[in-house]
């Protein structure tokens, strides 16, 4: 069972002091609690969009290159981890856990395979990680958003549909580490 999946979001990549304490805050609670990251999609999929628009892509092309974003952000959190280790199913998360590791999900071979969100504009990172949360039985997720970040729109517009009854859910800036703390010890009461 994994207690907290930690969604950390691309546009952290554009505030690199908030990025690193981010991931130091989820290592360390890494060693109290299960955790499993997921990456947003960041300047990766910024780029997949920027090509979308001015290319012509279909959205089904753009859905799954946005998706292989996200697996390249996987490889840049994990390489910022001391134990941390790409993953690209769910088979292995808690083997990995188990052995001292924060894995960090690749997801598009796993979401290639099953297939479970539409295709276009309204997913993001967000609602893969919703998806995921309830795939693997995740009690918490905890999206980490860039610092300051608020307002109604902090999650895309399919978020509500692919987030499970019963899995809470925090939405934290990177500049509310003591937030962010509490949010992965299972302390907090932030929705």
């Amino acid at each position: 069972m994994i207690d907290v999946i930690v969604k950390v979001g691309g546009g952290l990549l554009a505030h690199p002091t908030e990025f690193e304490r981010a991931l130091v805050t989820i290592a360390e609670g890494a060693t109290k609690r299960r955790i499993l990251i997921v990456p947003g999609g960041g300047p990766f999929a910024d780029a997949v969009r920027r090509t979308y628009q001015e290319m012509s892509v279909s959205e089904d092309a753009a859905h799954w290159m946005a998706v292989l974003a996200m697996d390249q952000y996987a490889y840049l959190i994990a390489s910022r981890l001391r134990a941390g280790c790409v993953e690209h199913s769910p088979t292995q998360i808690e083997a990995l856990i188990d052995h001292g590791r924060i894995p960090v999900l690749a997801p598009s071979s796993w979401l290639r395979r099953v297939d479970p969100l539409p295709h276009d504009w309204s997913v993001t990172s967000d609602s893969i990680a919703a998806w995921i949360a309830g795939s693997i039985g995740a009690g918490h997720l905890i999206l980490v958003k860039p610092p300051g970040a608020s307002g109604p729109s902090l999650v895309d517009a399919h978020f509500a549909h692919a987030l499970r009854a019963g899995i809470r859910h925090s939405i934290i800036p990177a500049d509310q580490i003591d937030v962010l703390t509490s949010a992965i010890s299972g302390r907090d009461s932030v929705t």
